[in-house]
């Protein structure tokens, strides 16, 4: 049975009158790429299995954010599927009541083999993060030889009309997604998916970000606009992207979440659980609030929405990214969670 909480709490607001709808859970710190804006070569020191939250405890805590007015989930690690047994994780989550839209964030590696499994368990939509389509350059950015196998991934859920829309997302890079931005309008021409190109953000295991190494939407928008007219659609409230379609009528779509040249800061409703049990209410936050320690001292329900509350409350009115005085928060990509 799924972990109930008690009905009728107020609907979860930040201290900048933002309402909480979106919380992206981590549950592994744990990848099988290397991606280089992401981690090292060598990789990172993994957390020890005791650390991370039980599926029980997700499912606790996501409960009491559904009770909060929480309506979307996105489950991310690391890398999502590497952990054991995740397909009943979501099975869990899909069972609680009042959570509209439960997602997935993945590098595909692992699809094939789990897409049936998934669609079974309730997931209803699926990212893949995949920053080339050419194997070479595939390896490059991953240090992995696994872009075939990946693509069998993505027609795996393709397969599967329960999950749509299909979203593919590429972090732009200049220097390398310049060369990678036609053949990706290409595939979503083709197969009607939507390609996001996603800003290079700060949150390298190397720190070898720069400004200058960001490759921006609106530049992408210019290399596919010489061969391929798009028309932006209208944006959701709190979206991330800017999505737009090709004129010519293919089908497909293109999006741009411009974190960095074009922050949406404004009208944020997300906030982050790093799978060892922190709440993290922005994506550069410097401070966390520990959730898995009251948790396993046995608070009730009641006191753990104040922690959220007053943790929420504090949420940032915007990354700084760019500005003076920036600093990069100390936890990389693959330990917050996308």
């Amino acid at each position: 049975m799924p972990y109930r909480v008690g009905i009728g709490r107020e609907q979860l607001h930040d201290g900048h009158g933002r309402a909480i709808q979106d919380l992206r859970v981590s549950v592994t710190d744990r990848c099988n790429f290397r991606c280089q804006y992401c981690m090292p070569a060598d990789g990172l020191p993994w957390l020890d299995r005791a650390e991370l939250l039980t599926f029980e405890e997700i499912e606790r805590l996501v409960s009491l954010f559904v009770s909060l007015g929480v309506e979307s989930v996105r489950l991310t690690g690391g890398e999502p599927l590497v952990r054991r047994d995740f397909p009943v994780l979501v099975g869990m989550l899909a069972r609680i009541d009042g959570l509209a839209d439960l997602s997935l964030t993945t590098n595909g590696y692992l699809l094939e083999r789990d897409a049936d499994a998934l669609v079974a368990a309730g997931l209803r939509r699926v990212n893949v993060s995949v920053d080339s389509l050419q194997r070479d350059r595939f390896f490059q950015i991953t240090r992995r030889d696994s872009l075939p196998q990946v693509l069998r991934g993505i027609d795996a859920i393709a397969r599967r009309p329960e999950l749509r829309p299909i979203k593919l997302n590429a972090v732009a890079m200049r220097g390398f997604t310049e060369e990678e931005a036609l053949p990706f309008a290409e595939y979503a021409r083709r197969t009607g998916f939507q390609v996001r190109f996603i800003e290079f953000m700060p949150l390298d295991a190397d720190h070898a970000w720069s400004e200058d190494a960001v490759l921006t939407g609106d530049e992408i928008r210019a290399i596919l606009e010489r061969v391929h007219p798009l028309e932006e659609l209208p944006r959701e409230p709190s979206a991330t992207a800017r999505v737009f379609r090709f004129r010519d009528g293919s089908g497909g779509e293109i999006g741009f979440v411009n974190p960095v040249s074009e922050p949406f800061c404004a009208d944020c409703n997300r906030v982050r659980l790093t799978s060892d049990g922190k709440l993290r209410t922005c994506l550069f936050s410097m401070h966390e609030t520990d959730m898995r320690g009251p948790l396993r001292s046995g608070a009730s329900d009641d006191q753990l929405e104040e922690i959220v509350r007053d943790a929420v409350w504090r949420k940032e009115l915007k990354h700084r990214v760019g500005e003076p005085g920036f600093r990069q928060p100390p936890r990389t990509m693959s330990a917050i969670g996308g």
